[in-house]
Parts: C-alpha cells; structure tokens; sequence
C-alpha cells in the first residue's frame, strides 16, 4: 500500500521538516495533519497563523535543518513557491525544487536528488499538494548519468 512504502521510505530516524510564509500557512497545515497522521515525524518551522511574514526567515530555518541534518527531507510553502526554492538554494546541500504537478516533484526526486519540496500555494489545491508530496517522499533518486551532475552543482 501506498502508506505503507512512504513510512517504510522514511524510516524512523527521518524527520521532515515544514515551513510556510503566511500565504503557504493553509496548505502546509493540511499537508503537517495528513503527515501526522500517517506517522510521521514533522518539524514545524513556522510561520503559525496567517499574519503577514517574511518568507526567506522560515526557508532559511528549513534549509539550514537539511544542511545540518541530510537524512531529513523538507517541505516549504509560500504563494508562488519561488521565493521559498530561491531562498533555500541559498544553502550550499540544498537542492529544493518547485513543483507544481506530480510529474515535476518526480523528476526533482529521480533527476535532481531534490531534498526540499517548494509547493506555490496560490496555484494549487489541498488535494494536490498532497499528491504532490505523496510522489515527492516516494520517488528515489535514479542515479546513473545523474549523480555526475548533481556533484556539479556547488561551487
């Protein structure tokens, strides 16, 4: 069952990691309870209500946790999910994508070894954020001709 894999793919030391500006708060907490409620363990980095906020302070806390911790995934939300990706890409591991179907979080997944997920609130519904991050956190990392250009990416 589907469930069952995205618990088996996560395991108990993996924990992800969740942040909004307020335009994101809605859908982020939609996908914290759904998470919740399938088992896994979340960090919730803010922001808590829908109060107007700076996105790049809850990126930042989000990117630096998976720059600290790489077996940690995390999911940032705001209105268009650009500010968030750009923000997050600041750090030197972070390779967060934007995605907007189910199609695109698969290849940030298979292609890209994204370890962010950018959800763009304003052009999406609950439904399919959730199958959004449903394909993100169960789609593993190709490797192959890949993995050489993932290793270019830093600087």
């Amino acid at each position: 069952m589907l469930f069952n894999n995205l618990l088996t793919m996560i395991g108990n030391n993996k924990i992800l990691v969740i942040g909004s500006d307020h335009a994101g708060y809605r859908i982020k907490e939609v996908i914290k309870n759904y998470l919740l409620l399938k088992g896994y363990k979340i960090r919730d980095c803010g922001t808590f209500s829908e109060e107007s906020v700076d996105y790049p302070d809850y990126a930042h806390l989000v990117a630096a946790d998976i720059n600290d911790n790489n077996e940690h995934t995390g999911i940032l939300v705001c209105g268009s999910g650009n500010g968030v990706c750009i923000t997050a890409n600041k750090h030197q591991s972070i390779r967060a994508a934007l995605c907007w179907t189910t199609e695109i979080a698969s290849l940030a997944r298979l292609h890209n070894d994204a370890n962010i997920l950018c959800l763009p609130a304003r052009f999406i519904d609950s439904e399919t954020a959730i199958n959004i991050v449903n394909t993100f956190l169960n789609t593993n990392f190709e490797g192959g001709r890949h993995e050489r250009r993932i290793k270019k990416i830093p600087l």
